[in-house]
């Protein structure tokens, strides 16, 4: 069933990983699958078996071409640096090359205690694995950059937290598990010659027009600078599609950014109801270092720690590669306002670029803030008030001062764009979801399925699927929690 491997990251130098063999679990049973996700990545669904399929992503089974590793990296951990993190309970099998002709890890995530464990037991309970399984497809469905969720199964084991919980074993396909840290892991030892080849090999796998005629002149040099500026670019990005969403990574962590740019970790994340840039879900973020209003500054500190691991690269003078790379991470700040200013006119229904959009954008903001306003709803319901106060949309506002006086001067912007109301409204539809993964819904899902229910799971599942489309009898899922349901603390699950 599953596609040729081609173990790429396998047949590197073994001081990047260490070969580690999935630990068998008592009675796994697949309990998600994502078909769709398994066709793009070219499996034979044709000879499908579920309970098969479950040994094999139970890690029961390694699947035939996989040599199973755990990969080596470290990692700031909310400032602190930890020079030996690695896959301390996932397991790589290897990569495939999916039908678009893109190589894709598929790893084992809960798979076992690993050498890199540091007294953990190497296990996922299957509360992180459901939320990581629906956030994650939640958010390529809508646009962001992100691993996805190919396969959930229960293990018929416990794994002990707080309490004792269901055990599970997530699959994740990602376009590479290629972090900062990783790079940092190999900086930290003076290994220059294998941060080369981790770098060549990002530029390869993530970055080929680097390697393109016209910059065959350049010097090798020049195309390590590139790759920050690049990596950099895809981040700017990225961040600016979570803040638009209300999204909270939550672990912000060096090991936890992606050098292909893709949301990755999916711990103790959550999605921004009241808007307050001051947020913070983490259990373990006392000091709010990854607040929602932090995201895009953090990004560019991790940036800078990934521009420090390739100095040597970038230029034989340290003063000189310094200052080189310094130019590189300050240009972060335009990057990423252009790409925030660019997702928030288009939430507004804004087409064209007008100098005051970013102090409109701003001024709803804090209208919303002082009404305490839903995040996602706030944005949707602009689609009903393009040509008049929308009863549903103030309503969302327990003080209506600012958003009273905001309407006003944002129709009046919407005139000179000189497009149909109508076309407008549904481009705000188009681009504001209706449905996100409420935390409280969430919850809901993994309450039920830690009692053998999953038919809340399912359901969830299927209205994420569809975010932009008003889906009848499903109402409950696009409106905020209730006080009494109010989900202000998440947890990573380690």
């Amino acid at each position: 069933m599953f596609p040729e491997f081609t173990l790429r990251y396998a047949r590197l130098p073994e001081r990047f990983y260490l070969r580690f063999d999935p630990v068998a679990v008592k009675a796994p049973r697949l309990v998600a699958f994502n078909r769709p996700l398994a066709e793009q990545l070219g499996f034979d669904l044709a000879v499908f078996d579920e309970r098969q399929a479950a040994e094999w992503f139970a890690g029961n089974t390694v699947p035939e071409g996989a040599e199973p590793l755990a990969q080596a990296y470290a990692g700031h951990q909310f400032g602190h640096f930890n020079p030996r993190l690695g896959d301390g309970r996932a397991v790589l099998l290897g990569e495939v090359t999916d039908r678009e002709g893109r190589l894709r890890d598929i790893q084992l995530k809960g798979a076992g205690c690993t050498p890199f464990s540091r007294g953990a037991d190497g296990r996922a309970p299957l509360g992180p694995v459901l939320r990581e399984y629906l956030v994650s497809e939640a958010m390529f469905i809508l646009g962001v950059p992100t691993t996805r969720a190919l396969a959930a199964v229960t293990t018929g084991e416990r794994v002990f937290r707080r309490v004792p919980e269901h055990g599970a074993v997530l699959t994740r396909v990602a376009a590479s598990h290629l972090r900062v840290g990783t790079f940092q892991y190999f900086a930290a030892r003076e290994d220059l010659d294998a941060v080369r080849t981790l770098a060549d090999l990002a530029i390869e796998r993530h970055y080929p027009h680097l390697l393109g005629p016209e910059l065959a002149d350049r010097q090798e040099s020049e195309r390590y600078l590139a790759l920050v500026e690049a990596a950099q670019a895809r981040q700017a990005a990225l961040v600016a599609k979570w803040m638009g969403l209300g999204f909270i990574h939550g672990v912000m962590n060096t090991d936890n950014c992606s050098i292909a740019g893709e949301t990755i970790d999916y711990g103790p994340c959550a999605f921004m109801e009241a808007y307050d840039p001051a947020t913070v879900f983490s259990s373990i973020d006392e000091g709010g270092r990854y607040a929602y209003r932090n995201q895009p500054w953090i990004a560019r500190w991790n940036l800078a720690r990934f521009a420090e691991t390739l100095l040597p690269l970038i230029d034989d003078d340290q003063e000189r590669g310094v200052e080189r790379a310094t130019a590189v991470i300050e240009a972060f700040e335009g990057q990423y306002e252009a790409e925030w200013l660019a997702v928030m006119r288009e939430k507004l229904g804004l087409e064209k670029e007008e100098e005051g959009d970013r102090v409109l954008v701003e001024a709803f903001l804090e209208a919303m803030q002082a009404g305490r306003a839903d995040f996602t709803l706030a944005f949707r319901r602009l689609s009903e008030a393009v040509d008049e106060d929308a009863p549903a949309l103030l309503e969302l506002f327990e003080v209506r001062e600012g958003i009273e006086e905001w309407l006003p001067r944002w129709r009046e912007r919407l005139v000179r764009e000189d497009v149909d109301r109508k076309a407008i409204a549904e481009q705000i539809r188009t681009v504001n979801p209706l449905y996100i993964p409420r935390n409280h819904k969430v919850e809901e899902a993994l309450a039920a399925a830690a009692e053998g229910d999953f038919t809340y799971f399912e359901t969830l599942r299927e209205v994420l699927a569809d975010p932009f489309t008003e889906q009848p009898g499903r109402e409950a899922y696009a409106l905020p929690a209730p006080p009494t349901e109010a989900v202000f603390r998440t947890f990573c699950g380690t």
